[in-house]
């Protein structure tokens, strides 16, 4: 740490110079100043460590020169000298940011008690801060997992562009891990504290996506029975996600473009325009390019989008990453709550590697997750996997039969799963957290079940 800078401000002489004597003597860097006005001119241009500063000053006073000083320099910290006995501009200067105050006639050893007090709270401060942002990093791109020269690169450029404004354009095939980068853009740039607003433009139809991007005035068409924000309003002073942004329109997309241009949005239905202030991030698995040769996006709206660009590779371009993230999902879907992650046998992790990856780590987590509840957590192996040569070698030696008995096989585990289920949500009376408990399993992999036996509504009400 270098050396200390402190402006002492009081319109008694003799005060700054005894202060200076101290201070100076304790090796400080001190300069002065004698009224409030001179006070903030001199933050303006030196920004000082520390302003001892007197709460009552000509021209103005320290209450007005402590709001302008926080003001112009945030990191300056002010202590506040004030006569004994009045604690209303105290506790004022304590509201507006002053790190501590000291009642005159003062003692000496009490001003440099405070003084060495005040930096270590500045310095205090500053570490929370620095470990704030290494958590924020750490707690966000724990889920995006992989070491490989390509992903290094991916980590590189969200290290460089998180904490611009900058609009991002992350490209990459499907189930490569695009919404991830975007939450790690979010949750490491400096507006962590507001909200990520997530828009998925292929799932809505186009006849709602304008309503439900811009918002929607009351009665402005047939069912809209109230006002609504919409995802831009409610991104303000945070970061909107559009992804898949390649399946909308184009008359939307003109809509969107003036949007980035204007930093305004309109409500369907009003004229009003409302300002939003908002980082934006999209995500497509198409080639935007193509797309606008094509004529099916336009090329404005392009470079708009493209300023950084961050490439996701796919999981076959990266298989040394494939082992890390196994052992990600392995402890990720765990057969029950309390139970230890389920291992994996070397043969079974060798036909992971070897294999392509079409649906990329998705396809590799959807598969781990599978594994792991055929195994009942155990260890997992080549049988458990939906892929294998163990599976090919027997139907060419049983030809038809064998593939019939597998299929029935399979049929019958389903049923059989399905039946638990359905007794589970039954006993529990239709409570989905308490049939996950009954059952052993993560409520997440119950819902996914749910919905692949379709069995949303049950059981029937009344029953």
């Amino acid at each position: 740490m270098g050396q200390r800078h402190i402006l002492v401000a009081d319109d008694d002489s003799s005060i700054r110079s005894l202060l200076k004597q101290l201070l100076a003597d304790e090796g400080y860097a001190v300069a002065e100043a004698a009224t409030g006005t001179e006070v903030v001119q001199r933050v303006v241009e030196a920004h000082p460590d520390l302003v001892i500063m007197d709460v009552r000053m000509p021209e103005l006073d320290g209450i007005e020169a402590l709001q302008k000083v926080k003001s112009s320099s945030p990191g300056t910290a002010v202590l506040i000298m004030t006569a004994f006995g009045s604690s209303n501009a105290a506790i004022k200067a304590m509201e507006l940011g002053a790190i501590d105050y000291i009642t005159k006639p003062f003692e000496l050893d009490r001003i440099s008690h405070t003084v060495k007090r005040a930096f270590e709270y500045q310095d205090l401060t500053q570490e929370v801060e620095v470990l704030r942002d290494e958590i924020s990093t750490l707690v966000q791109t724990e889920r995006i997992v992989g070491n490989s020269p390509p992903m290094q690169e991916v980590y590189k450029t969200v290290g460089k562009v998180a904490k611009s404004d900058a609009t991002v354009l992350i490209t990459g095939e499907s189930g490569t891990g695009k919404e991830l980068v975007a939450e790690a853009l979010h949750f490491n740039s400096t507006r962590r504290g507001g909200p990520l607003v997530k828009v998925s433009c292929a799932a809505l139809p186009e006849t709602l996506l304008e309503a439900e991007l811009f918002g929607h005035e009351k009665g402005s068409f047939t069912g809209a029975m109230a006002m609504r924000k919409g995802r831009f309003e409610l991104a303000d002073k945070g970061t909107i996600f559009l992804d898949e942004i390649g399946e909308m329109s184009l008359p939307t997309q003109t809509k969107l473009l003036r949007v980035l241009q204007e930093r305004k949005i309109e409500r369907v239905g009003s004229a009003i325009p409302i300002k939003v202030d908002i980082r934006v991030i999209c995500a497509t698995n198409k080639d935007l390019q193509k797309q606008v040769d094509q004529h099916k996006f336009r090329d404005d709206l392009f470079y708009r989008l493209n300023v950084i660009n961050i490439h996701m590779p796919p999981l076959r371009e990266r298989k040394d990453d494939v082992p890390p993230l196994v052992e990600h999902f392995l402890a990720k879907h765990r057969y029950s709550a309390t139970a230890q992650p389920a291992r994996i046998s070397e043969e079974a992790l060798k036909r992971l590697m070897e294999y392509e990856w079409p649906g990329n780590v998705r396809e590799l987590e959807n598969v781990v997750e599978r594994a792991v509840v055929l195994s009942r957590g155990q260890i997992i192996t080549s049988r458990e996997l939906p892929f294998g040569d163990h599976d090919t070698e027997r139907e060419e030696e049983g030809g038809e039969e064998v593939s019939a008995e597998r299929s029935f096989f399979k049929k019958s585990v389903a049923q059989f799963e399905k039946d638990l289920i359905m007794k589970a949500l039954r006993d529990a009376n239709g409570n989905r957290s308490k049939a996950a408990e009954m059952l052993g399993i993560y409520r997440r992999l119950l819902y996914a079940k749910i919905k692949e036996y379709g069995l949303e509504g049950y059981p029937p009400k009344g029953r």
